[in-house]
């Protein structure tokens, strides 16, 4: 699905702005490779902090898909997660390793590489007098991907028709749209965040993020396929799964 023709924008001064206003959750700007954003590759469509509880199911219920019984795939095609041509992210977050990827509400979220659709929040409960860090993401999903890697993207402003728990989905298609639902501080951005999947042992702070995802970002968008499957891996052997943050 093509974006709309959208007008440029100076996303450093958007990012200083954020700084000021307090930044998304727990999140420190940074700046764009290049120092201002470089629209992905147009023969690789580009392509998600915590889901409330699904609109129709009660509290959010990682488990609820059963974990893939196959060997994770190594050959998966990966893609940029927005696709927009005016975008700009993070290569830090303050607090844990995740990204906060700037472009306008509206434009086009989609799945990173073939998987699973694991959770999805289509209610915003965030309430800024607490409980913070369940409910920061806003509207949000989970996708687990054939590679075993689970991809988190949040503050959504909608999701896709069709995308519910346990729906395949294919790299590229639509999951939803940029917004700022959640702890977004009112700034248009997807969070995205890369983290193994713990059933039975899940929590926000895991699905938030925990490997830092630039260096794939930058990979995708340049229509490379580097894949953070071995470096999940290695997280979870060391960290195996925390209960708490």
């Amino acid at each position: 699905m093509p974006s709309p023709t959208i007008r440029r924008r100076a996303y450093p001064v958007l990012l200083l702005a954020m700084a000021l206003a307090g930044g998304c959750a727990s999140t420190r700007p940074g700046v764009p490779p290049g120092g201002r954003p470089v629209p992905p590759p147009p023969t690789a469509p580009a392509s998600a902090d915590q889901p409330a509880p699904p609109e129709s199911a009660g509290p959010a219920t990682p488990g609820s898909v059963p974990a893939s019984t196959t060997t994770p795939r190594a050959d998966l095609r990966h893609v940029f997660p927005v696709r927009a041509g005016n975008v700009a992210y993070h290569k830090t977050h303050s607090g844990y390793p995740a990204t906060d990827i700037f472009a306008d509400c509206g434009e086009p979220v989609v799945a990173v590489t073939d998987g699973t659709i694991l959770e999805v929040s289509r209610v915003d409960r965030f309430d800024k007098r607490g409980p913070l860090g369940p409910n920061n993401g806003g509207l949000s999903v989970s996708l687990l991907g054939d590679d075993g890697v689970r991809y988190y993207g949040s503050h959504l402003s909608a999701i896709a028709g069709g995308v519910d728990a346990g729906v395949r989905v294919r790299a590229g298609q639509k999951l939803g749209e940029v917004g700022r639902t959640g702890n977004a501080n009112n700034v248009c951005h997807l969070h995205f965040g890369i983290s193994p999947r713990c059933s039975g042992q899940d929590g926000w702070w895991i699905r938030r993020g925990v490997v830092w995802p630039a260096r794939y970002l930058d990979s995708w968008r340049k229509g490379g396929n580097r894949g953070p499957a071995s470096e999940v891996s290695t997280w979870q052997r060391r960290h195996g799964c925390p209960k708490a943050p």
